[in-house]
């Protein structure tokens, strides 16, 4: 029964539109932190108070230098000239001290006029807000995808997908419309929840609608949709020139994307879902339009259908209550808790050490556009990496081998970067990126395969949200100046060699179908180190020929 829940081989027309488009919205919302954050560079507004009387007469560039400290790189972005008060003779400055008039900023940054930094001018003494505002909304991306994971399992997942992109709109709204940094804060964290839940549902979604040769496929192929999303931000920037109108128009293809997903034929109700909470009349009436929206079929699989519709339809008579699972049910099993702990611990080490490997390549991508696009890069690589090994080779052999390649990036950066050339640092920067983004990437895509369908909702959503938490990592080290980033490599270094030896312990999901219940989860195995021997014990060893004396 819940091989033929799977919806058939793969998404065809209206259904793969339905599970991909939707990527391209989402990472417009999720990218957007990046051009609201970004800092151009800036410095002090000269302020002719602060002059001697026979300075205050000066303008341009005189002024200019008579004000504002010139450093090696540039103007100081922070500092002012302060002078010994009038009468004292003397028209050289005797210190410096904090800008009085605000600033001046080198626009447009990430291509827009204004965003949050240049409105509530969040620099010198006020940086740490950016790094609080970044933190505060993947803190709205980890409590969105629990939340969401929870009501996937309990109301399913097209009807959580649904709700989370109609709340996103409203909440998107009042990031636009906000009048002071707080409610930036709280609208941000808020928009990240909503977001998260409407990623995780249509994740979830997608894949149980799939059969398992096509699951690997047409999971990265939402991915690229993704990076897709992410490559339009800057050119959206561009177009909106400030960050309220970018804002505005990210909201308003959510609107357009809730309006036409509001239609069950791009999204349908997860069969599997609804068989393994024996809601029968659901499922079958899921199953029957699934049927007719892939189109005629063989004989020998219209014949299938048929009388698996009619098996269901003689189970649902007795109309059986649905039974519901809570996450809780996942810390009393043994298998299913020891892969979910790995799972979400490796997608933790990933998105949490990238920041060490990035940091790396800030000198040699100065502008926000470079930046960006080879971090963009790099994911699109790895989603490619994916694709072309996960399938043939195993999802525990490539995760252990993406998870050896982070730790041993970051293990020579940790110990070697000032003996190393700096194209060596940067292409083990390079490469550690683009291994952390598969070590995220393929452990959320390994918990979705291993967890059962009774639980997948909430247990997936406790993994991703691990990863939000891995990823609130760079900016948490930012808040207090980047003291402690030392020490959050140092610690992440060393998690990504213990999660080497943890993966050991996972079960191999290629090839099988989802499992549905909580024994079905129990019941799977890590496959052992060695090919088992032939029942007929091992071949004796060949004797060498007897040669005559």
């Amino acid at each position: 029964m819940a091989a033929a829940a799977a919806g058939g081989s793969r998404p065809r027309g209206r259904r793969a539109a339905g599970g991909w488009l939707p990527c391209a919205a989402l990472a417009l919302g999720w990218a957007l932190g990046w051009a609201l954050g970004a800092a151009p560079p800036h410095r002090c507004r000269p302020d002719a108070a602060l002059l001697p009387p026979p300075l205050r007469r000066l303008a341009g560039a005189a002024l200019l230098r008579a004000a504002v400290p010139r450093l090696r790189g540039g103007w100081s972005p922070c500092q002012l000239y302060r002078y010994r008060p009038a009468g004292s003779g003397s028209a050289r400055p005797n210190g410096t001290g904090p800008c009085t008039r605000g600033w001046h900023y080198a626009l447009p940054a990430a291509g827009l006029r204004s965003n949050l930094v240049t409105q509530w001018d969040l620099v010198c003494t006020s940086r740490w807000k950016v790094p609080l505002e970044q933190t505060t909304h993947l803190l709205g991306w980890t409590l969105g995808s629990i939340t969401a994971g929870l009501a996937c399992d309990r109301f399913g997942r097209r009807s959580t997908f649904v709700v989370s992109l109609v709340l996103a709109v409203p909440l998107g709204l009042g990031v636009t419309l906000a009048v002071n940094f707080v409610m930036v804060l709280v609208a941000r964290l808020l928009f990240g929840a909503a977001l998260a839940g409407a990623f995780l549902s249509l994740y979830v979604a997608r894949l149980e609608l799939c059969d398992p040769p096509h699951r690997l496929g047409v999971t990265m192929v939402a991915g690229f949709f993704w990076i897709a999303g992410e490559l339009l931000l800057p050119g959206l920037a561009v177009l909106c020139r400030d960050w309220r109108v970018l804002q505005g128009a990210v909201t308003m293809i959510l609107a357009l994307l809730a309006a036409c997903w509001w239609c069950p034929a791009l999204l349908l109700e997860s069969p599997r879902w609804l068989l393994a909470t024996q809601q029968l009349e659901r499922s079958r009436k899921t199953l029957q339009a699934l049927a007719e929206s892939s189109g005629p079929g063989s004989n020998n699989g219209s014949c299938h259908q048929e009388s698996f519709l009619a098996e269901l339809e003689s189970l649902s008579e007795g109309s059986p209550q649905p039974r519901y699972h809570a996450v809780c049910e996942i810390f009393g099993t043994r298998v299913i808790w020891k892969n979910s702990v790995i799972l979400g611990f490796t997608a933790f080490i990933g998105s949490g050490i990238r920041h060490c490997f990035t940091r790396n390549l800030n000198p040699h991508l100065p502008h926000f556009f470079s930046s960006y696009f080879v971090l963009v890069g790099t994911e699109a690589a790895a989603c490619l990496f994916i694709c072309l090994t996960a399938e043939r080779f195993g999802r525990r052999a490539v995760l252990l081998l993406c998870t050896i390649l982070t730790g041993i990036s970051s293990l020579l950066l940790l110990a070697l970067t000032q003996y190393l050339l700096d194209l060596i640092v940067l292409t083990l920067s390079v490469v550690g990126v683009t291994a952390s983004h598969a070590v995220t990437m393929l452990s959320i895509f390994f918990a979705s395969e291993v967890l059962p369908t009774v639980v997948r909702g909430a247990g997936l959503g406790l993994i991703m949200g691990a990863s939000f938490v891995g990823k609130a990592a760079a900016p948490i080290t930012a808040i207090p100046n980047s003291r402690g980033f030392f020490l959050h490599h140092v610690v992440f270094a060393s998690f990504a060699i213990l999660a080497v030896l943890s993966i050991m312990l996972l079960p191999e999901s290629q090839g099988h179908s989802l499992p549905q219940s909580l024994q079905d989860g129990e019941s799977q195995r890590r496959p052992p180190p060695l090919p088992p021997t032939p029942p007929g014990g091992p071949p004796a060893p060949a004797r060498p020929p007897r040669h005559p004396p």
